[in-house]
């Protein structure tokens, strides 16, 4: 018998493709690209939000709008409590990133013993900060309190001057917390922004605006005189318990018919 082995059977290359070299690989289809949806021009989305952002409204309907807010609550008050012009800027400072309800609670011992600038640093930090230790950023503040304490002993008497841009040099006074004591104590008509009034401010709209300070101007030029006195705690308490942030209750609201919101909520 042959030792002698049958030959093994080649395999036969695959064609090459119609243009390719013989022996060399053979080319894949390129994949197609997917379709994707083409961008919004960033023009458009312009015009878009600028066609939903209504305009401010007239001054006949600014003052139907205080009109009814006054007629809803005519001598509207803050929720803060205080005995005098200094505890009402001691209450303003320490509300910052707190609610009027903790102030309260956190005041409602410190007053009694700290009603004065002098009587504040006699309690001295460490004493106000077991008074206010319930609330956000407590010893930041206790320090500032302190520091604007002393200045008004040392620089006006221990008196609370009736100026917003001296109130405004005072440390933990910004010119919220500053308009708010003038506007309250002194009855200067100032409107102070929070961001209750400034979100009022631009969905009625009163007017169109960017910054809090911005909102303060626009509203202090465009407000009757009539009603600027107590605008600040209308606007804001209207912020607060109606035209509330994420769900604005429009159906119970005095000037719904007023507002040009364009995303009004049903009940």
């Amino acid at each position: 018998m042959s030792d002698l082995k049958p030959a093994r059977r080649r395999d036969s290359k695959p064609k090459a493709e119609s243009g390719a070299e013989p022996g060399s690989e053979p080319r894949s289809k390129p994949r197609a690209k997917p379709r994707t949806k083409p961008a919004v021009p960033a023009k458009a989305v312009g015009r878009v939000l600028k066609a939903r952002t209504p305009k401010p409204v007239d001054r006949a309907t600014m003052v139907e709008i205080f009109r009814r807010l006054h007629a809803a609550n005519p001598e509207p008050r803050g929720e803060l409590d205080y005995t005098n012009p200094y505890t009402l800027l001691v209450a303003v400072a320490l509300s910052a990133q707190a609610t009027d309800v903790g102030v309260n609670k956190a005041t409602k011992a410190l007053f009694p013993v700290a009603d004065t600038p002098q009587r504040m640093l006699d309690l001295g930090e460490e004493g106000l900060r077991e008074h206010i230790r319930t609330l956000n950023f407590f010893n930041t503040k206790a320090k500032n309190v302190i520091a604007a304490a002393r200045r008004l002993v040392e620089e006006f008497g221990g008196e609370v001057p009736n100026s917003v841009e001296i109130l405004e040099t005072l440390p933990g006074v910004g010119r919220k917390t500053a308009s708010v004591v003038v506007n309250i104590a002194f009855g200067d008509p100032r409107v102070a922004v929070d961001t209750h009034i400034f979100r009022v401010t631009n969905r009625l709209p009163l007017a169109i605006t960017r910054t809090p300070l911005e909102t303060q101007e626009a509203l202090e030029a465009l407000i009757p005189d009539e009603f600027r006195l107590h605008a600040h705690h209308w606007l804001i308490l209207h912020g607060r318990y109606i035209c509330k942030a994420r769900r604005p209750e429009c159906w119970r609201c005095p000037v719904n018919d007023l507002c040009r919101y364009p995303d009004k909520t049903i009940p």
